[in-house]
């Protein structure tokens, strides 16, 4: 997984509550196991009509926030099925961060197991951060992890808040694998432990 340190990048404002996963991604695309392939497809509903052309109204479709790596979205982001696809979306699309003043809880374990920041603010806050993400390319955000706030395009600085050990896990790009491997040389001292004490037992190899 990719670790989070400081993102500078174009923001894309979503003014929509109650922003479902099946919304992100819908059920018909999640007959993969593979974590790539899926941001074609983020938004689908709501970005192509049925026959597949692009709706020019939906933020995604228009530039310069087809390059957006940030989302700010409204209340209840990631609501719905659990489906982990959602963060995969989101992910192979190029967003590494969203904001908004809440997420479902699913959603948003998910997405830290994913390498994508959710932050929560203040339904207000995420108001002003779509204003200067409307302004366009030239009004980059700038989320620093390490020191917790979000820089507007005008300088001013915006603290959130994050579990510490969330927050570090991002830091250094670990998820459930990595984290198990930083305990790798103690699991492989207890398995040669076992071996030699517990030769004996049935499907025990020295």
């Amino acid at each position: 997984m990719d670790a989070f340190t400081t993102l500078t990048a174009i923001a894309a404002p979503l003014p929509m509550a109650n922003v479902d996963t099946d919304k992100i991604i819908p059920a018909r695309f999640l007959k993969t196991i593979k974590r790539t392939g899926l941001g074609v497809n983020l938004f689908d509903t709501l970005r192509y009509d049925a026959d597949g052309s692009e709706r020019p109204d939906f933020v995604l479709n228009q530039e310069p926030y087809r390059r957006a790596q940030i989302l700010i979205a409204h209340e209840n982001f990631g609501c719905g099925s659990s489906r982990e696809h959602a963060p995969w979306a989101l992910l192979d699309f190029g967003i590494r961060c969203v904001i908004a003043p809440d997420f479902a809880d699913i959603f948003h374990n998910n997405t830290f197991k994913n390498g994508i920041l959710p932050i929560r603010l203040p339904r207000e806050v995420c108001d002003l951060l779509m204003q200067d993400a409307r302004l366009g390319e030239n009004a980059r955000l700038t989320i620093d992890l390490e020191a917790q706030v979000i820089v507007r395009p005008n300088g001013e600085s915006i603290r959130f808040e994050i579990d510490p050990f969330r927050k570090h896990l991002l830091l250094n790009g670990l998820d459930d694998i990595g984290q198990t491997l930083q305990h790798a040389p103690a699991i492989d001292s207890y398995e040669a432990r076992q071996r030699q004490e517990k030769s004996w037992q049935p499907g025990i190899t020295i």
